[in-house]
């Protein structure tokens, strides 16, 4: 069987291959984390006639999103496939969330600063809407136009819980991440040691290494503005300097070789890079690791050993361990250990006995405790929305006038004799001098 009692930190990350194509929000978090963000990105991609065509994205964020939010992203989704008893939704303490992704450890504090970070990171995330008219549906073998969001939550009310977080992953997003066409595995230790920047970077290399030793020659403003997130207002040699920066961190970790002067220069502020596979990048393909059960931890906190652990990990479905752990934790925290005949650790073994069984099915005050906690976070889900709503409205209008300034910039530079991916690119930094204007006034 798996091994159930691993305490070291996760090795393995989980990440979507079309989804590492581009940036999900802006890399500087001065921008990234306002209310109703709205983040359009694109890539290129060859449909099945081998024909060029570009994908459009929009990433909606009515909390904003940060660019460290994307550890807790790619994290807690390797978490949940690592579960073969999964089913698509991560139940598990945020302490062993924090651990598992190496942010906590024995010799640091328990709670505090990183509990309230992987809360707001959560929060973020939750709200995100995903819109691509050229995803690769790796399910069904062709490119088609897309919609989801990441995942739901359910989490105690009380911030001083132990209960165990709940995490429903979208089925649609995680259809895509599940499929092993779709799937891409990657080193979370050299991820976590990387600023937001490199580990995008790291992430859009590790695709491209996994079936090539070089890259194909990669265009340099793309890649800083679509798939890092550098701001498309920056000058070319700003985006040389910046990028060098997140290729000489990835050479200290092995990810490229450092062997030639990556830039070629093909114009006036034009570069393109080829970069080469480093030994890093040479290992074989990373496998799921062995597991340890996020149930091992709340188990533990209701008394019971190893021992006991691993038989009752064996002898009952992890859904119904799932619920009556939670119900012997809400019965503790509400109740006191006066409401226990002998232990926690008793009444948990009896009722899953007799719950296994099916004589027994959870207590009354324990569905009215869910259904108390699904209902403010329901309402704080509408008041959310309430605040952010005529934001977004006002937003998508500014960006959908501002897309058609850059449109119609773009044609007129095109009639004026500029190569199209010069006109692209001239169009793209005057729409974002628009923009900005348009928010100072």
């Amino acid at each position: 069987m798996r091994n159930s009692t691993r305490k070291n930190p996760l090795k393995c990350g989980a990440g979507q291959l079309s989804l590492v194509e581009h940036a999900l929000c802006p890399l500087d978090s001065r921008c990234s984390l306002g209310t109703d963000l709205i983040h359009n990105s694109s890539y290129h991609y060859s449909d099945k006639q081998r024909r060029r065509k570009t994908a459009s994205a929009r990433v909606l964020c009515p909390m904003g999103l940060s660019a460290n939010d994307e550890l807790i992203l790619w994290g807690c989704l390797a978490l949940t496939l690592a579960d073969p008893n999964s089913a698509g939704q991560l139940y598990a303490t945020r302490h062993y969330i924090l651990r598992q992704l190496g942010l906590i450890d024995q010799r640091q504090r328990r709670g505090g600063r990183q509990y309230t970070e992987l809360h707001a990171a959560l929060e973020r995330l939750s709200t995100v809407r995903y819109l691509n008219d050229g995803f690769y549906d790796p399910v069904r073998a062709e490119h088609r136009k897309v919609g989801f969001g990441f995942f739901s939550y359910s989490l105690p009310v009380d911030p001083n819980s132990s209960r165990a977080w709940r995490i429903a992953w979208d089925p649609i997003f995680f259809e895509f991440a599940q499929a092993a066409n779709g799937a891409l595995r990657f080193d979370l230790t050299i991820y976590r040691k990387l600023d937001p920047a490199s580990r995008r970077l790291f992430l859009f290399l590790t695709k491209l290494f996994a079936r090539h030793e070089t890259t194909h020659p990669l265009d340099l403003t793309a890649l800083a503005v679509n798939v890092i997130g550098f701001s498309v207002t920056l000058r070319p040699g700003d985006h040389k300097a910046k990028v060098n920066r997140c290729l000489r961190k990835l050479v200290d970790h092995g990810v490229i070789r450092d062997d030639v002067d990556p830039f070629q220069k093909v114009g006036v502020g034009q570069y393109r890079l080829v970069l080469n596979r480093g030994p890093a990048c040479n290992r074989r393909r990373h496998k799921v690791e062995a597991f340890e059960s996020p149930l091992v931890e709340p188990l533990a906190s209701i008394g019971l050993d190893g021992g006991a652990i691993q038989r009752l990990l064996r002898k009952y479905s992890h859904q119904l361990l799932r619920e009556w752990t939670d119900i012997t934790l809400a019965a503790r925290e509400r109740f006191g250990h006066q409401f226990f005949r002998r232990s926690p650790a008793a009444y948990l073994v009896d009722n899953l006995k007799a719950a296994s069984l099916g004589i027994r099915t959870p207590p009354d005050w324990w569905l009215e405790i869910r259904k108390s906690e699904e209902r403010r976070q329901a309402k704080l889900a509408r008041h959310r929305r309430s605040q952010s709503g005529d934001g977004a409205q006002r937003l998508s209008r500014a960006i959908e006038a501002v897309d058609e300034v850059q449109e119609s910039v773009f044609q007129q530079f095109l009639a004026a004799g500029q190569p199209e991916t010069v006109a692209k690119q001239n169009a793209a930094r005057f729409a974002a001098l628009h923009r900005q204007r348009d928010r100072k006034s």
